[in-house]
């Protein structure tokens, strides 16, 4: 066989192409596997309390109770698929819900929107009584205003109490921390001043064991010079008090132009990140401050704008495979009832009772409707803002992952079974990149509490430790050995 090309030059080429991809990986690792809660709840930090997690789960199983107390009107509220076909008649709701519990495949056979909508109720009241909230964010910006120094001080002296009381009672979501206010030139004083002492505090109090990746949130970004300065603040925050190495991580809020783009034209996101020198796990859209500041005029509408898309592209595109987490703006229209009883005990009337009602659906399905396009666009993670938000955001999830799970169970299984080729099922075909993609789908399923380890087991053959590893190709690997 004849080679024009000496050895040594294709070793010249592969030496440049190694250190190339080495570099590469480092800045796009890819999904890291781990958890990312499906939202994040915004409360004022001078409202927070050590036991506000459980009380949020209480008002949102409260509101659920009151306005659907049953799988077939939250269904219709929502406008889930084959909804308005249910029956109505509690008897049959009954009879329907005992055979699903009895015989669960005959009735997904019989009668898969029932099955549906009838499992997607009683998910997502479980989760409300297990793990109302993923995510919270005791917030000293927007959620909390401008005050007086000596009472933000206070506040953010008598939050990080009640936070180090939850540390200690176990009243804490997976995931918590703080927002700041914008490091601009009008508050990074007050800002920096507000961190030093909710940390100083919290950390005294828990003898330096934060939660585990406590989150700080920067809003209202535009230079890497802002990140780098709170890296920086962090920094010297750990060892002053006492904090392991790195247990401050940040998060990001796109919400103006200057964001997306800085003065050359050139996409700011990737040095916005890396000023926080591998803090930075997340970065979120806010959809109405970046509105406003495209001079776009307020309406219902801004979550689904235009601009707004543009700058999830944007967010997307930059910081694929950079394992930096994404989320989603809010809906600003609240699920709360216009009348309420009055204090004398006269009850409502049936015009204000229903008037109550048709507010409270239509809020939860615009919400429910938000969150299931920022799931189809690849934001797995959204904003809520009260807590009877939680049960259309959990609804939007579970029926987003389980309207779907049987066909990339099946694509699943059927690729594990085919690994050394190409797979077809239906019209689709997979390789092994989709096959991360499903195993990653999988695992998000089963981390929001959508299906279970065991559910995804029986459908895919996949056990929880291969699940765990992450990757399509270290279970490749386990069951060739």
């Amino acid at each position: 066989m004849k080679r024009t090309l000496p050895v040594e030059a294709l070793q010249e080429v592969g030496t440049r192409l190694e250190q190339a991809h080495t570099a590469f990986e480092r800045r796009y690792p890819g999904d890291s596997g781990e958890r990312q809660p499906v939202h994040v709840v915004y409360g004022g930090a001078h409202l927070f309390r050590a036991g506000t997690i459980r009380k949020l789960g209480e008002l949102a199983l409260r509101s659920l109770d009151e306005f659907a107390p049953d799988f077939v009107a939250f269904a219709k509220a929502l406008g889930l698929t084959g909804a308005e076909s249910l029956p109505s008649a509690l008897e049959t709701i009954t009879a329907i819900a005992q055979s699903i519990e009895a015989d669960a495949d005959a009735v997904r056979r019989e009668n898969r929107n029932a099955w549906f909508a009838h499992t997607v109720y009683r998910r997502v009241r479980e989760k409300l009584q297990r793990e109302p909230v993923e995510d919270f964010r005791i917030d000293f910006e927007d959620g909390y205003g401008n005050r007086p120094d000596e009472e933000e001080d206070a506040h953010a002296i008598a939050a990080a109490g009640e936070l180090a009381q939850a540390v200690n009672s176990g009243d804490l979501p997976p995931f918590i921390g703080i927002r700041l206010k914008p490091l601009t030139k009008e508050l990074r004083a007050r800002s920096i001043r507000t961190l030093d002492i909710f940390l100083t505090e919290l950390a005294g109090k828990t003898r330096g064991e934060l939660p585990k990746r406590f989150r700080v949130t920067l809003p209202k970004v535009t230079l890497p010079d802002e990140v780098a300065a709170l890296a920086d603040l962090c920094s010297r925050l750990e060892p002053a008090l006492d904090l392991a190495p790195g247990a401050l991580w940040l998060e990001l809020m796109i919400e103006t132009p200057q964001a997306l783009f800085n003065e050359r034209g050139e996409v700011n996101l990737l040095p916005l990140v890396s000023a926080a020198r591998g803090r930075c796990l997340s970065v979120h859209f806010g959809p109405y401050d970046y509105t406003a500041s495209r001079s776009i005029a307020a309406s219902p509408h801004l979550l689904s704008h235009f601009a707004s898309d543009f700058a999830r592209e944007v967010m997307q595109v930059a910081l694929a495979r950079t394992g930096v987490g994404l989320a989603d703006g809010p809906i600003n229209i609240m699920p709360i009832a216009p009348h309420r009883a009055t204090k004398d005990g006269t009850p409502l009337s049936a015009r204000q009772v229903e008037e109550n009602r048709a507010v409270v659906h239509h809020a939860w399905k615009l919400h429910f409707e938000n969150a299931r396009r920022s799931l189809s666009n690849g934001f797995y993670q959204g904003w809520d803002l009260h807590p009877a938000q939680l049960p259309s955001r959990y609804a939007a999830v579970f029926s987003f992952f389980l309207e779907n799970i049987d066909t990339a169970a099946e694509r699943m299984r059927n690729f594990i079974e085919k690994a050394a080729q190409a797979t077809r099922v239906g019209q689709v075909f997979d390789d092994a990149a989709m096959a991360q993609g499903l195993l990653t789908y999988l695992l998000r399923a089963i981390n929001c509490g959508a299906i279970t380890a065991d559910e995804v087991q029986a459908l895919t053959t996949l056990s929880v430790a291969e699940l765990r590893t992450g990757s399509f190709f270290k279970i490749l690997e386990g069951r060739r050995k």
